[in-house]
């Protein structure tokens, strides 16, 4: 079996790390595709630890123990973070998205690969230090940016839709106030989408009144499901209370200006470090 330099080996393991974030690795694993010695995979990682944490990609945990091995945590260094905020802000206040009825244009953006893994990026890192099983979302475009956030997190991801279908099989379905229209709408999700007692993160694309994202809270307690956080994209700065308390936004909208054919966008001033 072919044997492979230390050079070779390190960039494998950064490229196997970079896919898989906060996945473990067992030390056998990469003793067997590399073709090398457990104390020599060691000194590796150890390399590639020193490695990440001095160009702020994150971390790498290594676990002992029979079930341990290594771990490669994504996280976000202040000034990347901030890049990628001013970045949005300058994508989504471009005076062109401006909709009739005071809405903005979000679809192409949500839609960008690229765009959307940023996105994510920022909220893995937001809640990279707690216990989620599930990432909880609502159809529609809160759906990729909860999907690359699932991946950075190494979760899978439950989809609450707006009507049943009948390819989900049993569902729950429960009636929620709109924050922004004060009209009853209803959601629901397939009794298999989790399982019971489960640490969820909800994730959405915007919150005016935070209505939604309410919903979504009142029906994770049907299936016993606990809220560990709810990360938005976009807020409006009014209304100034909203439905939800323990909620993280990127960016907040000041909605005032739409009516004056202004978008005033900006990072959250929490998350500038």
């Amino acid at each position: 079996m072919k044997k492979y330099k230390r050079n070779q080996r390190i960039g494998a393991l950064m490229k196997i790390f970079a896919e898989k974030p906060n996945y473990l690795f067992s030390y056998n694993y990469f003793c067997e595709i590399f073709n090398a010695s457990k104390s020599t995979i060691s000194e590796d990682v150890a390399i590639v630890k020193d490695l990440v944490a001095e160009m702020n990609f994150g971390r790498i945990d290594t676990i002992s123990g029979a079930t341990g091995g290594v771990v490669f945590i994504p996280i976000l260094g202040s000034k990347e973070r901030n890049e990628i905020l001013d970045h949005l802000c300058s994508l989504f206040s471009q005076k062109n998205r401006i909709l009739a009825g005071g809405f903005i244009y979000m679809t192409d953006i949500f839609n960008n690969p690229r765009i959307v893994s940023n996105i994510a990026s920022v909220i893995s890192s937001e809640f990279t230090c707690k216990h989620i099983d599930y990432i909880v979302t609502v159809e529609t475009k809160g759906i990729p940016v909860a999907i690359l956030t699932g991946q950075k997190l190494n979760v899978p991801v439950a989809v609450i839709r707006r009507n049943n279908k009948i390819t989900e099989g049993a569902t729950v379905s429960i009636n929620y106030v709109s924050g922004s229209s004060n009209t009853i709408q209803t959601m629901s999700l397939s009794k298999r989408s989790l399982k019971e007692n489960a640490e969820v993160l909800i994730i959405d694309d915007f919150m005016k009144g935070g209505g939604t994202c309410k919903g979504m809270e009142d029906m994770m307690r049907e299936f016993n499901a606990n809220v560990v956080g709810t990360a938005v994209v976009i807020e409006t700065k009014e209304p100034e209370k909203k439905l939800v308390d323990n909620y993280t936004s990127l960016l907040v909208l000041n909605n005032a200006g739409l009516k004056e054919g202004k978008i005033e966008i900006f990072p959250n001033p929490k998350l500038l470090k």
